[in-house]
């Protein structure tokens, strides 16, 4: 059973959607406060924090910076703060998701349902794989090359991450966009050729005769191996 952090200072908010996402097979831990958030997402470790962004103790800026310094967990804001520039830097600091107030609970647990169809990314039969030199973990999300540890960016790791899970084949940008940003990005696919570059200068001293990450011109990006 995957655990949800459901941190939401409006009781009844909270809940609702405790409800709802119990009623989805979903276990989850709430926490009213900043500080109380960041206890349980270390105590608890869960698959995917819901996160309300005026909160006591600590506001959820402060809560969503300290989750992308420790881990690559999925995180969906839940806010009352709908204009365009705030989604913007929720989802360029790192957010999965944003969902505006008020909103429906079934809406919430078919996003929760979809961020982490796209964040799980598991090889069937085997959760690490060699590249060469590099070796990636797609259960722990761990990567090293020539047995260093690399760190990647949340959201550059997801996009390493997916192309890595499906060697040798090309996806465009906006397939990109919707596997790893998600169907409701509102950015520039933009983002997509600057993503790829900052994993590029990452992946700077994997050999080149082991792989590389091909840029198809007109068409769009490939896990290349060798």
């Amino acid at each position: 059973m995957k655990s949800i952090l459901l941190v939401e200072d409006e009781l009844v908010i909270s809940r609702v959607l405790k409800a709802y996402l119990q009623k989805a097979g979903y276990q989850v831990w709430q926490a009213e406060d900043g500080v109380e958030a960041i206890r349980l997402f270390d105590e608890k470790k869960p698959a995917l924090v819901l996160l309300d962004l005026m909160l006591p103790e600590r506001s959820g800026w402060e809560i969503l910076q300290y989750i992308r310094e420790k881990s690559a967990c999925p995180v969906i804001i839940m806010t009352a703060l709908g204009q365009t520039d705030q989604k913007l830097k929720g989802l360029n600091q790192g957010a999965d998701d944003y969902i505006t107030k008020p909103f429906v609970a079934e809406e919430v647990v078919a996003r929760v349902n979809a961020v982490l169809r796209r964040s799980v990314i598991l090889v069937k039969d085997q959760e690490t794989r060699f590249f060469g030199s590099l070796k990636i973990n797609f259960q722990s999300h761990h990567v090293t090359l020539h047995g260093l540890e690399l760190v990647f960016h949340p959201r550059d790791l997801s996009l390493l991450l997916f192309l890595a899970q499906n060697p040798n084949q090309t996806f465009t940008r906006e397939q990109l966009i919707e596997q790893v940003w998600g169907m409701d990005y509102g950015g520039s696919d933009r983002a997509v050729d600057l993503a790829i570059k900052r994993v590029r200068k990452t992946l700077e001293n994997w050999p080149a005769h082991e792989g590389e990450i091909k840029t198809l011109r007109g068409v769009g990006y490939q896990f290349c191996v060798y």
